[in-house]
């Protein structure tokens, strides 16, 4: 079985989240959805569990941050283009998110980023493939 991430996040309303993110096109697995969590899909290898915030607390022991106050994570997707970058930055913001910044052009990499409808923050970024060395 490959190695496999499972990131948590607490989400004040799963569905208006679920909403939120299936609008950007990611899909949920039924296995793993119920009234207090939703499986949403990454790839094979890599999913989200959003999780109310009585589910989520019930895994930490520390107390959920404050996402108007700070930052705790940074997550951070590919993309197959530059186009496809603004398209998912573009749909978050259709979908109620919002950005806190323009795209930036690094010339072999271009990157954007929104806040999520809970003010967890989202990179999205394309890397030219000839910049990358094996």
């Amino acid at each position: 079985m490959p190695q496999m991430i499972f990131v948590n996040l607490p989400v004040k309303d799963l569905k208006k989240s679920m909403a939120f993110f299936g609008a950007l096109g990611f899909s949920f697995n039924p296995q793993f959805t119920d009234d207090t969590a939703a499986c949403m899909v990454i790839s094979d290898t890599i999913l989200v569990m959003l999780l109310t915030h009585e589910k989520f607390a019930s895994f930490s022991p520390k107390p959920i941050a404050d996402t108007s106050q700070s930052l705790q994570v940074l997550l951070t997707l590919s993309r197959e283009s530059r186009e496809a970058v603004d398209a998912i930055v573009a749909a978050a913001l259709v979908a109620g998110g919002t950005t806190t910044d323009e795209p930036t052009d690094y010339g072999f990499m271009y990157d954007h980023s929104f806040l999520d409808l809970d003010g967890h923050a989202w990179g999205v970024m394309w890397m030219d493939p000839s910049a990358v060395q094996s």
